[in-house]
């Protein structure tokens, strides 16, 4: 019996460390999306910003790092990550005060950028995932945030 339980809490600890393994291996594609665009770095940010204004939204900031870290003497690809905000959703999370944790999340980023193979893509987190163990008002309003963001991204690869 004792054989038994020893052999029962190794399988368990086994498992247990197998799990976290594969959890962490799989976070990052879990919690970072990457999609391509159809269209060069230009024409992509151009759409971009058209379907942001289309869907409502607000565009608080546009960070263009290209720019900046040319400023510093680093010469990289495209790349410009755009603050994104849809007022009425950031408000139902910021009138609470417990939820204002979340507003570390805020406001959405979306980022666009071109890789060495010359190809474009959008990146994101995947807020809806992330707000799901938040629950609540958080969950329900980053869920939402996100199927728009991703309306805005599909609009913006056509």
């Amino acid at each position: 019996m004792k054989k038994q339980l020893i052999s029962l809490f190794i399988g368990l600890i086994i498992g247990a460390i197998l799990a976290l393994y594969i959890a962490f291996k799989l976070s990052p594609g879990m919690l970072l999306i990457e999609s391509p665009s159809p269209h060069d770095f230009a024409t992509t940010t151009q759409k971009f910003e058209a379907a942001v204004a289309a869907q409502g939204w607000r565009m608080p900031a546009v960070h263009d790092l290209q720019a900046t870290l040319a400023n510093f003497g680093k010469p990289v690809k495209s790349v410009k990550v755009y603050e994104i905000c849809q007022p009425e959703y950031a408000a139902k999370i910021l009138e609470m005060s417990e939820e204002r944790v979340a507003s570390t999340m805020m406001p959405c980023r979306v980022a666009i950028y071109e890789k060495a193979n010359g190809k474009v893509y959008f990146s994101r987190i995947n807020s809806s995932l992330m707000s799901k163990a938040m629950g609540g008002v958080i969950n329900e309003v980053m869920s939402v945030a996100f199927e728009d963001a991703e309306k805005m991204i599909e609009n913006s690869s056509k």
